[in-house]
């Protein structure tokens, strides 16, 4: 129980007197018989009486109250422990680098580098703590890419684009502090992101230094990734997967021993929730593997169209080329596959350019429709607009005569292509496709679809009125001559 001295500093405290306040913080962080020892209490009051002014409160903070007290309020206790740094407090820094670390990661270079300089001066004076934070820190400010980045060989280091190289040299202590500090269970390690990613991109480096998981640098990387898969980084989960499944990213199997498919499946889920293509990809090759106890074709499928979907090439290729296989089970197939195939045709697959170029042949440059083009006259668009828009249509796309007047545009646009199919009123019609590809077409499409929704498809009557306006039109044509008349009448 308070004495009396001590209810006097309370009650003065609580009014707002910065000395008492104090002097409150004094007794919450010795203790004693009447206060117990309270080191969040303390920060409170010493925080208080440092924002009044007193110099004396945020060195007692820096010098007195560790990170695990300070981390809830961040923000606000940042500069206290910064002054404090900046007066040689060996503790205050290490605490300041502890903060800045704390997720998410602080970036101001004025901070930062207060930091860097009193964590420099702390290594210099013995404290080993102060090193490893400073190798965070100056981690740190290279983390702003969303990509990790590639740890090569000694010395030197190769950087994914737009990302600066780190050589293996300076994160590998780093990476092995962690691991000293971590517990033997994997599971109960409470590392942070940039934790995390430092021991992915060294496992990695490792593992391909030594060209196996053998051997006690093996070990040593198989430890960091599995720490680091633990932890959440996604990059660490793939290649754990990867590892355990005996395959490489492209499904292939690897001669490295027994697969373990049951923990790869776990490793390569939780790797795909996170957007990794690779992951689901690789999941939908170990689920048609006959010696998998779980081997499930609808569960592959599925996987590959979630790789297709986060952009995955060699997916969208195999998802492309699968629709096209099934085209005559449903007429939505042939659609999909031209979908996926333009969709890794962009990703500079020359498989699927060649099947994209069977499937929908390129509109031919020089068909009819082009040289009506120019015979489209103000008047034209003005008191036929559905025609004249048809002709622009068969001249973007390709369409025969028949294809032209008969197509239903809205019915007809799938985004990707034109889906022409007239079979129901032309007799020798065919379904077939045509890759919408251009920005051009895309523009003209959409305008068009937009007029013939302005106007009931009943109003433009049956294939033969279509026919005899059309040539009614081009016989009135002044411009063209006879045997051009003719040819196109035709």
């Amino acid at each position: 129980m308070a004495n009396r001295e001590e209810l006097a500093v309370i009650r003065g405290a609580r009014a707002g007197d910065p000395e008492c306040q104090l002097k409150l913080g004094k007794l919450y962080l010795a203790g004693g018989a009447g206060l117990p020892c309270s080191p969040p209490t303390a920060l409170h009051w010493l925080s208080r009486a440092a924002a009044a002014g007193l110099d004396e409160a945020w060195l007692l903070i820096g010098r007195h109250i560790p990170w695990q007290y300070a981390s809830h309020h961040r923000a606000t206790l940042l500069e206290w422990y910064a002054r404090a740094s900046d007066a040689g407090i060996v503790q205050a820094a290490i605490t300041l680098g502890q903060l800045l670390l704390q997720e998410p990661a602080i970036t101001q270079p004025g901070l930062c580098q207060r930091a860097r300089r009193a964590l420099d001066t702390a290594q210099r004076a013995g404290a080993g703590e102060a090193g490893a934070l400073l190798a965070r820190l100056r981690l740190a400010g290279h983390e702003a890419a969303p990509v990790p980045m590639a740890l090569a060989g000694r010395g030197t280091g190769e950087a994914q684009p737009g990302e600066p190289a780190l050589a293996l040299d300076t994160a590998l202590p780093l990476a092995r502090a962690l691991l000293a500090q971590a517990p033997a269970d994997c599971a109960a390690w409470s590392g942070s992101a940039a934790d995390a990613r430092l021991l992915a991109r060294c496992a990695e480096a490792l593992m391909q230094e030594s060209g196996t998981a053998s051997g006690a640098e093996g070990d040593e990387a198989q430890r960091m990734r599995e720490l680091a898969a633990t932890a959440g980084d996604r990059h660490a989960q793939l290649a754990l997967g990867l590892q355990l499944a005996r395959i490489d990213a492209g499904g292939m199997r690897l001669a490295q021993g027994p697969a373990s498919f049951k923990r790869a499946v776990r490793w390569l889920t939780r790797a795909g929730e996170q957007g990794l293509a690779e992951a689901w990809f690789a999941l939908s090759r170990i689920y048609v593997k006959p010696e998998f106890s779980q081997r499930c074709v609808g569960e592959a499928q599925a996987c590959l169209e979630r790789a297709a979907a986060l952009g995955h090439g060699g997916a969208q290729l195999e998802c492309g080329l699968q629709a096209w296989r099934m085209r005559r089970s449903s007429d939505c197939n042939d659609v999909k596959a031209a979908y996926w195939l333009q969709k890794a045709a962009a990703q500079h697959c020359p498989q699927a350019a060649e099947a994209l170029a069977r499937i929908a042949p390129a509109p031919d440059a020089s068909g009819w429709a082009v040289a009506l083009l120019p015979l489209l006259t103000r008047e034209l668009v003005s008191s036929q607009p559905l025609l004249a828009a048809r002709i622009e249509l068969a001249a973007l796309f390709g369409l025969t005569r028949a294809e032209a007047l008969l197509l239903d545009v809205k019915a007809a646009d799938q985004g990707h292509c034109l889906v022409v199919d007239i079979r129901a009123s032309y007799g020798r019609g065919r379904r077939r496709l045509v890759l919408v590809e251009t920005a051009r077409q895309r523009q003209a499409l959409e305008r068009i679809a937009r007029q013939f929704e302005q106007v009931d498809s009943k109003l433009e009557g049956n294939y033969r009125q279509r026919l005899y306006r059309f040539k009614t039109w081009l016989q009135s044509v002044d411009g063209a001559d006879e045997g051009g008349r003719a040819q196109l009448a035709a």
